[in-house]
């Protein structure tokens, strides 16, 4: 029965890039339905926003390009959906374009960034029926770098629906993943809510059932 209620959980497509960013955070978020904005968020925030605008449909260079596309792929393994920021169309070809605010210092990409875009390949692919490339553009530094998503499909596939499996087992328990080891915290909007190198912070759920017992014996 378990089993059943987990796969028939839906998961949004950028939870899966918060799990594996830190699965405490996302705990905090998806289950405690906590959440702080912090500088960082709202940089990104204000890029995806200039990119949202279901309006902006348009042909540049022999591209269709769409933006706020609603994605989604049902089948058992994944049950996913979500919002693409960009999607391009050139002849029958299709590349997700992913908008972040900055590039990483030492790498091409984040992998939790490269994740969520995976599965945003595996949902427009099952929507439009194709095989599509990605690429990531940075606004700072102005460029677009293509995602090695086709050469290590089956990798990335394994790991999402991994995943996806442990996502749906947090949310079906209702239990918040502990901080893991050497959890780089500096940066993160939930920082001070979680402020693990602290204390531990008592659970919002927690708070508001003591409320709601103390309500109740008035």
């Amino acid at each position: 029965m378990t089993l059943q209620l987990t796969e028939e959980r839906e998961i949004s497509i950028r939870s899966i890039q918060h799990f594996l960013y830190c699965p405490h955070r996302w705990g905090l978020i998806e289950i405690d339905r906590a959440w702080e904005e912090n500088f960082f968020v709202t940089k990104a925030n204000q890029v995806h926003n200039r990119v949202h605008d279901s309006k902006q449909r348009y042909t540049s260079k022999n591209r269709k390009i769409y933006t706020s596309v609603p994605v989604y792929n049902d089948l058992a393994e994944y049950n996913l959906y979500g919002v693409t920021d960009c999607i391009e169309k050139i002849g029958e070809d299709y590349c997700i374009v992913e908008y972040k605010p900055t590039k990483p210092k030492e790498r091409t990409y984040n992998f939790d960034d490269l994740m969520q875009v995976f599965a945003q390949k595996i949902c427009v692919d099952y929507v439009f029926s194709c095989d599509c490339i990605a690429e990531i553009y940075y606004a700072d530094v102005k460029r677009r770098f293509p995602l090695p998503l086709k050469e290590n499909h089956l990798e990335y596939d394994k790991l999402l629906k991994e995943t996806l499996n442990k996502m749906r087992e947090y949310l079906i328990k209702g239990e918040i993943p502990e901080i893991q080891k050497n959890q780089k915290c500096n940066g993160c909007s939930m920082k001070d809510l979680c402020m693990p190198q602290l204390k531990k912070m008592p659970k919002v759920r927690n708070q508001i059932e003591t409320i709601n017992r103390k309500s109740e014996e008035e």
